[in-house]
């Protein structure tokens, strides 16, 4: 009992830690691999293997992202990835609720520049395409 609820205390943490860098960092360059370390290597892991400090705290274990491609029969699926990271579409596991992705308001959010949450979308998408294992 008692490290479920450290657990929970953990994750958190992660998510008031993932809300502050959005907001510490509405300049972050529009580079793919930047937002992923950013955003995504916490839980998924610095090689996107699913393998991250966060993944083990975690109900449903974080995807292999390099493996995108071959889950779909050898072809990346860019307007579903991009539905799913915008919070458009839920993943068939993890992330939460459609609601409340950890990352979604950084990525889905409108301010000055309508353009901005869907070029670092764009940007991600195209990191996680040039990731993907033959």
């Amino acid at each position: 009992m008692r490290g479920h609820f450290f657990a929970g205390l953990l994750i958190v943490e992660v998510i008031f830690g993932c809300a502050r860098a959005g907001a510490q960092n509405d300049n972050l360059p529009l580079d793919g691999a930047a937002l992923y370390k950013e955003y995504c290597a916490s839980c998924h892991g610095t090689a996107a293997r699913g393998d991250g400090p966060m993944a083990r705290s975690l109900k449903v274990p974080p995807a292999d992202l390099t493996r995108i491609s071959a889950r779909n029969g050898g072809t990346f699926p860019s307007q579903r990835i991009t539905r799913i990271i915008s919070g458009e579409e839920q993943p068939r596991t993890g992330h939460g609720t459609r609601e409340m992705p950890v990352w979604g308001p950084f990525f889905s959010r409108v301010d000055s520049d309508l353009d901005l949450g869907p070029m670092r979308i764009d940007a991600l998408v195209r990191y996680l395409q040039r990731l993907q294992v033959k």
